[in-house]
């Protein structure tokens, strides 16, 4: 077993591993196939093997069907796992039709989550993202009354303001902060990476190679079919000039005898001891590669190489990371 360093969310918050496993590729988000469900639980069984407890989903990724997946995954493993459930996205034939977050509705989806999963207590639960609908305080509050009930233990929350995060911890708080981060979106470090370390916050960073930006396979032009296509970034001379940004990366990877991927992992894993980076699978032959990323040591050289090849602004070009 591979001796997965341990992070703590929060003031007095949970250990959990400091490289956590996203479930959502397991399901059909976006009206896709779904992948084989024997090979993502498998992939599951491993990551808690490896020592990786840390398992995020929504309750809207495949309509409840990653929630059903990972429940059947964890079934006689239930304390080997710390789970991490997002709420309030709307979805209808595989389109995003806003947000819910009202407190009916917040205790509406809590039920449903803890069904699915077939446990008693959900780890951690968050909003998915803060719209503006529903203030801060009635979202927190809610979930802080479902603490009160036994259902939830700790609060997250995801793709937030700094000032919402200040105004959420002030409720209740706050363990986690999920968000987007990798050397191509580093928008956050201005002000959101501050505010959560000076909170005592974890960070709970995902998309590390910034939708295969950095995995170093990426070719220009797209294939027409590409859903990256909507986003400027991958578009024309935005996407060439990016690429030209991502061969520096693969440069030093070659060099160090790792992936573009693996190197782009670890340089978020090198950004904090209270950063996780959350790297979604659904096939156990990616564990290896994902876990010896987090071994991944830079010479200064190289972390100044990296963090002035890709500083902010170098990346040209909008994602939904930019909303």
């Amino acid at each position: 077993m591979k001796n997965i360093t341990k992070i703590q969310l929060g003031h007095n918050g949970p250990l959990v591993s400091k490289l956590g496993l996203g479930c959502m590729r397991m399901s059909s988000v976006w009206g896709g196939a779904t992948p084989d469900e024997a090979e993502s639980i498998a992939t599951i069984h491993e990551a808690l093997d490896n020592g990786i407890n840390f398992l995020n989903m929504g309750d809207f990724y495949g309509a409840g069907h990653n929630e059903m997946l990972v429940g059947r995954a964890i079934k006689g493993r239930r304390d080997d796992a710390f789970i991490s459930v997002k709420f309030g996205a709307i979805f209808h034939n595989g389109q995003w039709l806003g947000m819910d977050l009202r407190p009916i509705a917040i205790k509406n989806f809590v039920n449903y989550s803890l069904t699915r999963l077939g446990v008693e207590t959900i780890d951690l639960y968050q909003p998915s993202r803060m719209d503006g609908s529903v203030p801060v305080e009635d979202i927190i509050g809610t979930v802080a009354d479902l603490i009160k009930e036994g259902k939830v233990r700790h609060i997250g929350v995801s793709e937030i303001t700094a000032d919402q995060l200040r105004i959420a911890n002030s409720i209740y708080p706050i363990s986690a902060l999920e968000i987007g981060y990798s050397l191509a979106d580093r928008q956050i470090e201005s002000e959101l990476l501050p505010t959560a370390k000076e909170l005592g916050i974890g960070v709970v960073a995902f998309a590390n190679t910034a939708e295969g930006l950095l995995t170093g396979e990426l070719k220009a032009p797209l294939s027409e079919h590409d859903h990256r296509n909507h986003f400027s970034r991958f578009q024309g001379e935005n996407l060439l000039h990016n690429l030209g940004k991502v061969d520096v990366l693969k440069q030093i990877a070659k060099h160090k005898g790792y992936t573009p991927t693996q190197v782009a992992i670890a340089w978020v894993n090198q950004q904090g001891d209270h950063i996780m980076p959350l790297v979604s699978m659904s096939r156990r032959s990616r564990l290896p590669e994902n876990i010896a990323a987090m071994d991944i040591v830079f010479t200064a050289e190289e972390m100044n190489r990296l963090n002035t090849t890709f500083a902010q602004g170098a990346i040209l070009g909008g994602t939904y990371l930019q909303r």
